[in-house]
């Protein structure tokens, strides 16, 4: 298992997508390509854009599916930041 920390990288307000794109491409999924789960810990993270969240995770779920939803857990999430989980991830899964 992988633990991402998110504040280490973006800070209270999680809004720039290179920044989750680079965290997606170099972290999350060559993680997943291994077969360990992910854990993406949200501790000290305020609120988010949802392009943000977005740019973090729509790609995972393009290419692994959405049952790789049992293999990345969200930790820590402000009441904001798991809303807009769940409008990306509805999102992708109506689009799908």
């Amino acid at each position: 298992m992988r633990e991402i920390k998110i504040f280490e990288r973006v800070g209270a307000f999680a809004e720039n997508k290179d920044i989750a794109r680079d965290i997606r491409t170099q972290e999350i999924v060559p993680t997943l390509e291994k077969g360990e789960d992910v854990v993406l810990d949200f501790k000290g993270v305020d609120s988010a854009t949802q392009s943000f969240i977005h740019a973090l995770i729509s790609d995972v779920l393009r290419k692994f599916g959405f049952d790789v939803l049992d293999r990345v857990a969200f930790k820590s999430c402000s009441v904001t930041v798991k809303k807009l989980v769940g409008l990306v991830v509805e999102y992708m899964q109506a689009s799908a």
